[in-house]
Parts: C-alpha cells; sequence; structure tokens
C-alpha cells in the first residue's frame, strides 16, 4: 500500500453500523485509511440501520426489505454525510442506489462457516455436522444455512437467532434446548475470538465450554462476499476513487464480483437459499454454487478467465435457474 502525500480539505468520514463486529471492521479499514494516506484525516461515524432496529424480526422473512443493513449507510452517502461506507460484503445488495458504486473490496479471510457447540467439561472433542445427535436443534437465521444443514442432516431441528455474536454466543451457553449455532469464522477472527487445539473457544466475555470447528466449503457454501468487506462510496469523486484504489484487493474483488454476479443472476437478495465461492486456482477463477430455489438443490461449477468474473457467475447463474 503506497503512501500519498495529499491533504483532504475536510475528514473523510467513514459510516458503519454500531455493532462490535461492525466496528471493528470500521476500524479495520480506519488504520488502512492512516497508514496509507496518513496526511488525510479519517474520522468514524455511526448510523443506525432498520436491520438494527427489527431485533425480533426473523432475517429468513421473504418479507423484509432489501438493503436491510445498508439503506440508511448508502443514504448518509447520497446526502454527504458520510464518505465511505463499510460493509459486510454479504450484507450488501447486488443492486446498488444510482450515484453509488462498489469502490474497494478488502482482501477476504477465512470464508468457512464454524459450528460452535457445548464441549464437556473433560477433555472436549471438536463436534462436527455429522457427529451432533439424532433431531439436534440448531440455531441460525440464514436461510442458505438453514437449506444446507437440512440437505446434509435431514433430520436436524433449525431455529432462528437473533442478536449479536457475543449475544448468540451466550444465548447458547445459557439454553440447553440448543445444541448448536452457526457463526462465520471471519466475525469471530474480526472480533478476537480464538479456538485452541482443543476448540475451545477464548476472547472477551465469553461463555466458558463452548467448541467451536470449522465447516468445510466442500461441505457448506459460503454465503456471497462472505468474509469480504466491501467500501461502497459515491461515483465520480476522485478523492474517493484515490482512497479506495489503495484500499482494494484485487484478487478478492474478482472473487466477489463472480458471486454477485451469480446472485444477481438467480434474483438477487442476500436472503436467497444459494451459496457460491470464487477462487483464484492457477490463474483461473474457479466458481462453485450451489442453490435451494427450486423443486431440488442444483450444485454447479465453472472455470475461467479471471479477468471476466461476471460473465463466470452470470453463466453459471444461467445453469442452475
Amino acid at each position: 500500500m503506497n503512501s500519498v502525500n495529499s491533504v483532504s480539505p475536510s475528514p473523510i468520514r467513514i459510516v458503519t453500523r454500531g455493532s462490535a463486529l461492525a466496528l471493528a471492521q470500521a476500524n479495520m479499514v480506519l488504520a488502512q485509511c492512516r497508514a496509507a494516506f496518513p496526511n488525510d484525516q479519517f474520522e468514524i461515524k455511526i448510523i443506525k440501520t432498520t436491520g438494527d432496529k427489527l431485533q425480533t424480526a426473523s432475517l429468513a422473512s421473504a418479507n423484509l426489505p432489501k438493503g436491510l443493513f445498508t439503506k440508511e449507510l448508502e443514504a448518509a452517502l447520497l446526502s454527504g454525510e458520510g464518505d465511505l461506507a463499510v460493509h459486510s460484503l454479504k450484507d450488501l445488495p447486488t443492486d446498488l442506489p444510482a450515484g453509488l458504486k462498489l469502490g474497494a473490496v478488502s482482501k477476504r479471510a477465512d470464508v468457512r462457516d464454524v459450528l460452535i457447540c457445548r464441549g464437556p467439561a473433560l477433555n472436549p472433542q471438536p463436534s462436527t455436522l455429522n457427529s451432533l445427535p439424532r433431531s439436534a436443534t440448531v440455531a441460525t437465521s440464514s436461510t442458505r444455512r438453514r437449506a444446507q444443514l437440512l440437505h446434509l442432516r435431514p433430520d436436524l431441528n433449525i431455529v432462528p437467532i437473533r442478536g449479536n455474536v457475543g449475544t448468540r454466543l451466550r444465548k447458547l451457553a445459557a439454553q440447553p434446548e440448543l445444541d448448536a449455532i452457526i457463526l462465520a469464522a471471519a466475525g469471530l477472527e474480526r472480533l478476537q475470538f480464538r479456538s485452541n487445539d482443543a476448540a475451545k473457544i477464548s476472547g472477551d466475555d465469553v461463555p466458558p465450554g463452548l467448541i467451536a470447528t470449522a465447516i468445510p466449503v466442500e461441505e457448506m457454501l459460503p454465503c456471497v462476499g462472505q468474509a469480504a468487506l466491501g467500501i461502497e462510496i459515491r461515483e465520480n469523486d476522485p478523492r474517493l476513487d484515490r482512497i479506495c484504489a489503495a484500499l482494494n484487493d484485487a484478487d478478492t474483488n474478482a472473487c466477489v464480483t463472480a458471486e454477485r454476479a451469480f446472485l444477481s443472476g438467480m434474483g438477487g437478495g442476500c436472503q436467497l437459499a444459494v451459496g457460491a465461492y470464487a477462487e483464484i486456482m492457477g490463474g483461473q477463477l474457479r466458481l462453485r454454487a450451489i442453490s435451494f430455489l427450486g423443486t431440488k438443490p442444483k450444485r454447479g461449477e465453472r472455470t475461467g478467465d479471471v479477468k471476466e468474473p461476471a460473465r463466470i457467475g452470470e453463466l453459471l447463474a444461467g445453469e442452475l435457474r
């Protein structure tokens, strides 16, 4: 990342949600901005979104509006109240408001989902989806996770859960009717939660006795854009383009472009029961996807030129529709 010695006429405002994870992600971007542009001023502004206000609504509901966690941040960009909006890219709709664009994508963290269970007090062992007891109750509000869990284990009882990462961990620890929850590995990592060789989770305010096991992508494909941060900005703003050029990870951007093109081709919407994961291998872009939108699951895969990621996503969506 190259430093640029230019002075901004006013502080560049990074807008974000106020959850612990959103703030951790915004502060990651803030640190990158300050390292790349030491002569510019940056500040974080917290904005409450519709998703933050609907704490009791099911995130799997088809009646929820698009942009549940992004709309108010986008309004701040359009009004000039903010300059850069930091999103978990999985929450950002594929269709952006007129006047806005995805300016940069961060280097991707671990894309996998994580199975978290209560472990025995002595000699806890990592749990897997196959080792869960018959008819175990697993909590998740993701339609994608729900569909893939029931595809792998039709006997499971899937229930919704809301709250931030810490709240969900505490619910699992305190509610014996829950056998497990599913969270994103990247979110756990960004909140400084760690698991040791015995799979025990440690970190600030983590209930004792919880164990975590990453689920291979071969078993559960992630959400489109999972583990990447999206930096949304106004169009035609050279100052913001300059910043995003320093923040962008080209390989991750290509991968999520393919994934988002696939999602758009499947109808868009962050709550669709589809998963997709692109990676660059041997100079080619490989995209794998699964869809539960029809009467039976459909899987597909395409490999193509890394310079044409959107076309790869569009073609695979055409196969799975």
